[in-house]
């Protein structure tokens, strides 16, 4: 093998970890694009309850204490408009 050979070698086989490193890239940014347009588990709202910082359990807006646990839930907060 020659020198002229060796360096076509050298040179396909860089082209070869180029091409699997785009193919990586663009496998990758599909993927965590389909993530970002799957919709979340997690409710976006929660107007009227009040989460116990104890157990997260939910409880109603209303309520002195969680309904899990018993602990004293805090004060909601005041919008100020």
């Amino acid at each position: 093998m020659d020198e002229q050979q060796l360096l076509l070698l050298a040179l396909l086989l860089a082209a070869g970890v180029g091409v699997l490193s785009l193919i990586a890239i663009f496998r990758r940014q599909r993927h965590a694009r389909e993530d970002a347009s799957r919709e979340s588990p997690i409710a976006a709202s929660r107007e009227g309850v009040k989460l116990c910082p104890a157990c997260a359990t939910e409880n109603l807006w209303t309520d002195s204490r969680c309904v899990r646990c018993g602990r004293k839930l805090p004060d909601a907060q005041r919008a100020v408009w």
